[in-house]
């Protein structure tokens, strides 16, 4: 218990980190209609399986169409 005490003050802000990106990664998903690679399927189910910063990022990287 006291282990994750220590390291409780860095999880705390990469948590939030992820959720954020995540919820931000799922609201451009579905509110856009194009992709650069893939489906709007595709990309959910990247993003959700790998929602621990993999899948919000390869999307960024690889899905988001350019403006």
């Amino acid at each position: 218990m006291d282990n994750i005490m220590e390291y409780l003050p860095f999880l705390i802000p990469l948590v939030i980190v992820q959720f954020t990106l995540l919820g931000y990664t799922l609201y451009h998903i579905l509110t856009h209609k194009t992709y650069k690679r893939g489906s709007r399927a595709l990309w959910l189910v990247i993003t959700i399986v790998l929602m621990n910063f993999v899948g919000p990022v390869l999307y960024f990287l690889l899905g988001k169409e350019d403006a």
